[in-house]
């Protein structure tokens, strides 16, 4: 199984409501992304956040089904239009278990 791990950190005077548009959107591939088992994703509350705002949690089969998400139409255009737009940096994380 791979565990696939987004930190977001937004740009200075984001809207919750944007923040929260995103997060909807992210939890909306669950039945959208075939390759995906399982889909967490929230707001980050602790105080060791270094600036990072929300994080993503998505587990794969394996790297060929990662590999597919990261292709996938719908993951893109969030990236595209409600990511992109109001990011300020990101840490991906990728590991088998």
């Amino acid at each position: 199984m791979i565990i696939h791990i987004v930190l977001f950190k937004w740009q200075p005077d984001i809207s919750a409501e944007t923040i929260t548009s995103v997060m909807s959107a992210l939890k909306g591939m669950k039945g959208k992304v075939p390759e995906i088992i399982d889909l967490s994703c929230g707001n980050n509350f602790s105080e060791l956040s270094q600036g990072f705002h929300n994080a993503l949690v998505v587990q794969f089969k394996d790297k060929t089904a990662l590999d597919a998400y990261a292709k996938n139409a719908h993951h893109q255009e969030i990236i595209k239009t409600l990511i992109k737009p109001i990011l300020a940096d990101k840490i991906t994380i990728d590991y088998e278990v």
